[in-house]
């Protein structure tokens, strides 16, 4: 069965993590990590990609990667398989280095992309690899480049972490200010701001509600094309449903407030749970909260119901059905 294509276009930001093949390594491995660097900067050159934040860890790597070009399945095809060749040659073996397909999670702009950028940042101290005051001399990651502008690639984009931050400047004062904020992340601990950082490779979309429906508005994605785990399925569905739901309530002239205020088994709301059911895998539970149908048995009854007695709806079906 050929693989699932990635969502791409121009301009697409993505959190690109994979995990090495071995329990241990890839990147422990005297060389590794630099040399995946390397390969990262020429697929930045060869595909036009820009780099917001890196970090490599021992077994694994991640990305927040933009790629103006749309064409992140070709790059990271190439920047995988290059790196994987001279991985195998200068150890005289062969195989797979990493251990499957690399997660790709697209990736909102602004406070999304700025969250995603400080979780790579704080790998290395959340690892207990590097303290906060000294994460600058962890050698294989972008953080390390903030203090050294002279010697940043031209590929990496560390301005992203200061402008995301309240419009940092680039400069010591700037640096300074964004590793107190990154400090003050440490410290409200799991109940505070990193809670969400469990999330951060999760999902097939690091954004909001409505960065999620455009996307599925906007590319036209169904379930079955996602290329992400099943949850990712899930929730485009119900992104589906919800944009279907819109639609039918606009045929209607009705607004969440009706639907709130109108009985449970309003002829019309029935209607709308028969033209959602017809067309898709809605489930029960999904009508009876979205409609305020009231539980998953009562909106199986009156569907039974309207089968028997269909004439009760045809006007409202005809109305929903008119182009």
């Amino acid at each position: 069965m050929p693989r699932k294509l990635r969502l791409e276009f121009p301009g697409a930001i993505y959190h690109v993590i994979n995990r090495g093949n071995r329990r241990v390594g890839p990147f422990d491995e005297g060389g590794a990590a630099e040399a995946f660097e390397r390969c990262l900067g020429q697929a930045c050159d060869h595909y036009g990609w820009v780099v917001h934040a890196f970090v490599v860890m021992s077994n694994h790597y991640h990305i927040a990667l933009e790629t103006p070009l749309g064409n992140l399945s070709s790059g990271m095809q190439w920047m995988q398989t290059t790196f994987s060749n001279r991985y195998n040659r200068y150890r005289g073996e062969s195989g797979h280095v990493f251990q499957g397909r690399y997660k790709a999670l697209l990736v909102e702009q602004g406070e999304y992309l700025a969250g995603l950028i400080n979780y790579i940042d704080l790998n290395p101290v959340r690892a207990g690899l590097r303290p906060l005051e000294k994460l600058e001399t962890y050698p294989y990651g972008s953080y390390r480049y903030l203090f050294k502008p002279m010697a940043r690639p031209r590929w990496l984009r560390l301005e992203s972490c200061l402008s995301l931050s309240g419009g940092l400047s680039d400069d010591t004062a700037g640096w300074e200010n964004y590793r107190a904020m990154l400090s003050d992340q440490l410290r409200k601990g799991p109940a505070g701001t990193s809670a969400s950082y469990v999330k951060m490779s999760q999902g097939w979309v690091l954004g909001s509600e409505i960065f999620k429906a455009k996307l599925v508005s906007d590319h036209k994605i169904s379930k079955e094309a996602r290329a992400w785990e099943k949850s990712g399925a899930k929730e485009v569905a119900r992104l589906q449903w919800q944009r279907e739901l819109e639609r039918l309530l606009g045929k209607l002239g009705k607004t969440q407030e009706d639907i709130r205020l109108d009985k449970k088994s309003a002829p019309w709301k029935i209607a709308i749970a028969i033209m959602l059911k017809g067309s898709s895998s809605t489930s029960n539970a999904w009508v009876a909260e979205i409609l305020n149908m009231g539980t998953p048995t009562l909106v199986s009854q009156v569907m039974s119901l309207a089968r028997k007695k269909p004439e009760r709806y045809m006007g409202i079906l005809a109305q929903l059905t008119k182009d």
